[in-house]
């Protein structure tokens, strides 16, 4: 089975750090990322764990829990915590699912036949309030994830829920936006009276209305 974009995000229930969880009720009405890891005990997942447990006030600002996975079995995670916090700098502070029977890994496509028949690549879904899929990513196992863009993203997303608009290429927020080709200059006017800069016909740029 395979996940794209705009799916609603499968449900299932495991076993994780943090005890069992039916994963729709988990997320409730926040933002997920759920991300996985090859296996326990590897250098890569090891620092991208304690980054993402730093994250955790960013991601509280944007309504976001995070969620972890691999391939082993409960036990395991509970000795890999520790290394984490020792190496890293920081306690985990969100799940870390134990999917040693793959159930999770399949319902997501998180393994990679070509890769490895048997351990998951480094996937990543963002998954709205609404448990629809609104962004996937796939990392070879030997390149960390750059949590920042992921962070960058999700606030894009949440902007252009909110808005008529796009972000342009490396976005940050509070930098100008685009207005969407949809959007007439008419209706331009009514949404964004303080006017636009005008690029060309279907690139006029606004500032970022959340500024």
């Amino acid at each position: 089975m395979s996940v794209r974009l705009g799916d609603i995000a499968p449900d299932f229930e495991a076993d994780t750090t943090e005890g069992r969880i039916r994963f729709h009720d988990w997320a409730g009405d926040h933002w997920v990322v759920l991300f996985s890891h090859p296996k326990n005990y590897t250098p890569v997942c090891t620092t991208e764990l304690g980054y993402t447990a730093k994250l955790k006030g960013e991601f509280d600002k944007r309504n976001v829990k995070a969620i972890g996975l691999s391939v082993d079995k409960l036990e395991d995670h509970h000795g890999w915590s520790r290394d984490i916090e020792e190496t890293q700098g920081a306690a985990l502070n969100f799940p870390l699912i134990a999917d040693a029977d793959r159930t999770v890994s399949n319902l997501y496509d998180m393994i990679h036949p070509n890769a490895n028949d048997t351990l998951t690549v480094r996937s990543v879904f963002v998954i709205d309030p609404k448990k629809k899929i609104r962004l996937t990513l796939t990392y070879p196992a030997s390149t960390g994830r750059n949590f920042d863009e992921i962070l960058r993203v999700i606030d894009s997303l949440q902007l252009t829920d909110g808005y008529k608009v796009a972000t342009p290429v490396n976005w940050r927020k509070g930098e100008d936006v685009i207005i969407v080709p949809a959007v007439s200059n008419d209706d331009a006017k009514t949404l964004f009276p303080k006017g636009w800069k005008e690029l060309k016909p279907y690139l006029r740029l606004v500032p970022d209305p959340n500024a």
